[in-house]
């Protein structure tokens, strides 16, 4: 096999958000993970029980009753053995073996049923918990303000709960198997000692070579989670760019597929030697694990021997207790990988919760007063707004008004901070300092949810729902009194599902059967549609015709200018010939308002204004 080179060694490992957890729990010994499992346990049952009471009762119930039975058939096959090993008639032994070898078979059919029945109800939870975790993860992201989004660490905390949002289900499972492990350790070890005392310590000795091994093993599996993280990331970009549809006509038109498929190669193969490297280390450590177990086995038996020849114990004992020295090994290896799982699961499970907070630190902040009827009175005063990791504030000591029935233009290069104000003005952004008032009522009284229910925004980047046309259009509002027909035939896209095979109805999305994509032009006129069938007070408009030829941009802005005439309107764009008709034109530049006024008043000014707009003109009439 060949061998890649070595050059992704130089990866840096904490580009995967996991990461840190690989790297604590290859470091962590199995004192502290044991130490650390009360928490876990506890944390478990908690989200366990608030998940389904039921299910919670029979798993925890059935593991314990199968330990006990486990218990109760060693002891049951002491008894039997005795019987079968005393000096009476055959015969007479097998009469005298038949209650105890009920009692052995009773026991096995309950452990098994028990531990069936346990099964069952974790299978029942783990459903039950993924749904109640995924929702709650997505209740608590769509709750947050909308700012959280621009800051990166937010979107790591988001990235990392996706990716591990099976934390709580994994520590369920985690615990139960640790329980179980633990839980049969003792009830093994609990029935020697009532056998004889001497015969617990041979127990411990029997497991020490396997407890190491697992240790050990899961050591170098960690090691290597950690070491192939990031070339493993690598590896699957490339696989989500040439499998999905967004790159495959880029990958066409620049011939990129024999590059992509080398790569691709290059990377796996690393990793495949990687964890081939990983392999061997773990076979040797199962098989020194196999030796020094061979080796604890056989001082064992040899004191069992002793303890048969010099009397101490029966010869029932002693068959019972091979038979417990290897169920205690199943149960300790059982036990071990639990804890090491329940402690990675832990710490994921702390990654949930510490998302939980600090998602809940970071909801939308609101008031209680309802919008009143002039809402769309709009006055923003001394405002100042900065994004989390931005070295300047977007907007610096910024103060507009929007009247009710109002056309008010925001115009300004890109960076102006043009659609920064336009957020603060719909109620999406909170202003760092200054205040917003809608209708007299401040920003930190007015509810909202409430406001943005009155409010219609048309953006230039929208989303492109994997719904059909009419949901695409209708979205979040089927108490419109516009018809959707009129909202097509004003936004011009009644030719656009005219022409789709099922028109309302046909999903607009070509990966699923039945669905077809729309250009840039339609889905602007679907984006369009949107926002006038929202038939809200007030309408934002970000640059609502970057997408539209001439013709089609003319036609818009004639509609929102019939639509300007029963609402308000707040329109932001560059195309400035498309603004002469506002009442109201404000001109903003690095975050503040540099001018203000009407077309004529900011044309007779000679300022930034009229640079702009004579410069669009120029283009426009002169020759090429």
């Amino acid at each position: 096999m060949c061998v890649a080179d070595d050059v992704l060694d130089g990866i840096e490992l904490n580009e995967q958000p996991w990461f840190r957890h690989d790297a604590e729990v290859t470091a962590t010994g199995l004192l502290a993970m044991i130490g650390r499992l009360p928490v876990l346990v506890r944390e478990c049952l908690v989200v366990s029980w608030r998940t389904s009471r039921l299910d919670s009762m029979v798993s925890f119930g059935s593991t314990v009753l199968s330990a006990l039975c486990t218990a109760f058939g060693l002891l049951a096959t002491t008894d039997v053995l005795s019987r079968l090993f005393s000096s009476v008639p055959t015969a007479e032994r097998l009469v005298a073996a038949l209650p105890a070898i009920g009692a052995v078979v009773g026991a096995m059919v309950l452990r098994s049923a028990f531990s069936e029945v346990g099964s069952w109800a974790r299978a029942r939870l783990d459903p039950l918990l993924s749904q109640a975790v995924d929702e709650e993860v997505v209740a608590l992201t769509t709750r947050v303000e909308l700012a959280a989004f621009d800051d990166p660490d937010f979107h790591d905390q988001v990235q990392r709960v996706s990716m591990t949002s099976r934390g709580p289900t994994m520590l369920l499972w985690a615990v139960h198997a640790t329980i179980s492990g633990f839980t049969g350790l003792l009830a093994i070890s609990g029935a020697l000692g009532v056998l004889h005392p001497v015969l617990l310590p041979l127990i411990l000795l029997a497991a020490v070579p396997s407890t190491w091994a697992s240790i050990r093993s899961a050591r170098v599996g960690y090691r290597t989670s950690t070491g192939v993280a990031a070339a493993r990331r690598r590896r699957n970009v490339l696989d989500n760019l040439m499998t999905q549809r967004p790159a495959a006509a880029e990958i066409r038109s620049y011939t990129m597929r024999s590059h992509l498929l080398a790569e691709f190669g290059r990377i796996y193969r690393w990793i495949t030697a990687y964890e081939l490297r990983a392999v061997r280390k773990q076979q040797l450590t199962g098989i020194w694990g196999d030796v020094f177990g061979g080796l604890a086995t056989g001082l064992v038996y040899t004191a069992l021997g002793l303890l048969l020849w010099s009397g101490q114990v029966e010869l029932a004992v002693a068959a019972t207790a091979v038979l417990a020295i290897q169920r205690a090994g199943s149960a300790t290896g059982q036990a071990l990988h639990g804890v090491n799982q329940a402690y990675e699961a832990g710490l994921f499970y702390e990654d949930y919760l510490r998302f939980r907070a600090e998602a809940g630190d970071r909801a939308e902040a609101t008031g209680h007063r309802a919008p009143p009827a002039d809402a769309d009175r709009i006055v923003v005063e001394d405002v100042t707004f900065a994004y989390p990791t931005a070295d300047e504030p977007a907007l610096s000591g910024v103060s507009v008004r929007v009247s009710p029935g109002e056309v008010v233009a925001l115009v300004g290069g890109n960076g102006s901070g043009k659609t920064t104000l336009a957020k603060i003005i719909s109620g999406l952004y909170l202003p760092g300092q200054g205040t917003v008032t809608w209708g007299g009522v401040s920003h930190q009284d007015i509810d909202r949810a409430r406001l943005r229910e009155r409010i219609a925004v048309i953006a230039q980047d929208f989303t492109h729902w994997p719904f059909t046309a009419g949901q695409n259009i209708a979205i979040g509002r089927h108490d419109s009194g516009r018809s959707l027909e009129e909202a097509l035939a004003a936004s011009g896209a009644s030719d656009v599902v005219t022409r789709l095979a099922h028109g309302l109805d046909t999903m607009l999305d070509p990966s699923y059967r039945g669905g077809t994509d729309l250009s840039g032009g339609q889905w602007q006129r679907i984006a369009v549609a949107r926002g006038l069938y929202r038939d809200a007070p007030l309408l934002v408009c970000d640059e609502p015709t970057a997408a539209l030829d001439a013709r089609s941009e003319h036609a818009i802005f004639e509609t929102i200018r019939r639509h300007a005439a029963q609402r308000t309107v707040l329109m932001i764009t560059h195309r400035l010939a498309s603004v002469r008709w506002a009442d109201r034109i404000y001109v903003l530049e690095n975050g503040k308002v540099a001018e203000e006024g009407t077309h004529a008043s900011l044309m007779a000014r000679k300022g930034i204004y009229a640079e702009m707009f004579t410069l669009q003109s120029r283009a426009y009439t002169e020759e090429g």
